[in-house]
């Protein structure tokens, strides 16, 4: 059948007909497409490359009413999910009847099924970015590559369905915003340009892992000091951090968003994420400004006003001291 995309009347708005094209994701030599959807419903485009199992997606997309995606004949892939501004829900069977990826959100995830379902509401400005693996490429990267893959691989192996985080979405890094912009920003061509991504693409399933595994530990071994409750407040009031990174909340305000007082926050952010608050709220900020320099679009006032700094001069320090480099050397 293809693709349809339904009204909530479940009224036919798109057919598209014939089963997907699995050979491309195969392909040795890197293939890349790009597609243009223009409907009244919405709009959408979406740059692809497929090679050696892996594909990579960056689409940008508007929707002018609420939608039902419906996909068949679908090759089984895990599928790395980044949800840089929008949400949508989907239909996961063995993890949730309504799988839901907003603002910020990220998960990996893999179903044997050979057919995917997703509702979309009204909505503009949605970014989102993904990377997928067929099945025999990523149990090939899995292989003995720690515990938090160990886990997925069995399940893939098994033909089960499965997904980094099942209760919760994990937030997307700054760090994983960075590497998503670099994959977008690529200017190398033909094998070095598969090269390139194929290291990206190894980078960001890296960096999942990494995250979860340091949660999971968070939630194990400060089980003695820190109760379930207080690690998510604690991923609570990170999120709070990173969300005001222009005008950033006192400890005392933070305390009292997240629920917990200034002495369990600091200490247990230390715990947790193995640094002060204001030691990751810098960190993020200059991770923000690496990110908007390598973009190339704004000046380094703005760039440095973004990152809440209060000047240019002390932002440039900062940043040198971070990264070992001017922000002027880093834009080249």
């Amino acid at each position: 059948m293809g693709v349809v995309i339904t009204n909530d009347a479940r009224h036919v708005l798109f057919a598209e007909e014939g089963p997907f094209d699995n050979t491309k994701i195969h392909s040795r030599a890197i293939i890349e497409e790009t597609q243009q959807l223009d409907q009244d419903f919405g709009s959408a485009s979406v740059q692809e490359y497929h090679f050696d199992g892996m594909s990579i997606a960056c689409c940008t997309a508007n929707v002018y009413e609420n939608i039902h995606i419906k996909a068949d004949h679908i090759e089984p892939r895990v599928s790395m999910l980044f949800m840089e501004q929008g949400d949508i829900s989907a239909s996961l069977e063995g993890i949730s009847n309504e799988f839901k990826l907003t603002t910020l959100e990220h998960n990996l995830v893999f179903s044997p099924n050979d057919s995917e379902s997703a509702a979309v509401k009204k909505q503009r400005d949605i970014h989102f970015f993904s990377m997928s693996f067929t099945t025999a490429r990523f149990l090939e990267l899995a292989d003995n590559n720690g515990r938090v893959l160990d886990g997925l691989a069995n399940n893939v192996a098994c033909n089960r369905t499965t997904a980094l985080a099942a209760k919760f979405n994990p937030r997307i890094t700054p760090r994983m915003r960075i590497v998503m912009e670099e994959v977008k920003q690529c200017r190398f061509q033909g094998g070095l340009k598969k090269l390139f991504l194929q290291s990206k693409a190894i980078e960001l399933l890296a960096l999942q892992c990494e995250q979860m595994e340091s949660e999971q530990f968070a939630a194990i071994t400060l089980g003695g000091k820190l109760s379930a409750g207080d690690v998510e407040k604690l991923y609570f009031a990170r999120d709070l951090l990173v969300q005001h990174l222009r005008q950033p909340m006192s400890l005392g305000q933070l305390a009292r968003k997240a629920g917990l007082n200034e002495f369990k926050l600091k200490s247990g952010f230390k715990a947790v994420f193995d640094n002060t608050v204001f030691g990751y709220l810098n960190n993020c900020r200059l991770e923000l400004a690496r990110e908007l320099i390598l973009a190339g679009k704004l000046p380094m006032a703005i760039i440095a006003d973004e990152a809440g700094y209060s000047s240019p001069q002390h932002f440039s320090t900062a940043f040198r001291k971070k990264f070992g480099v001017s922000p002027v050397k880093i834009r080249g």
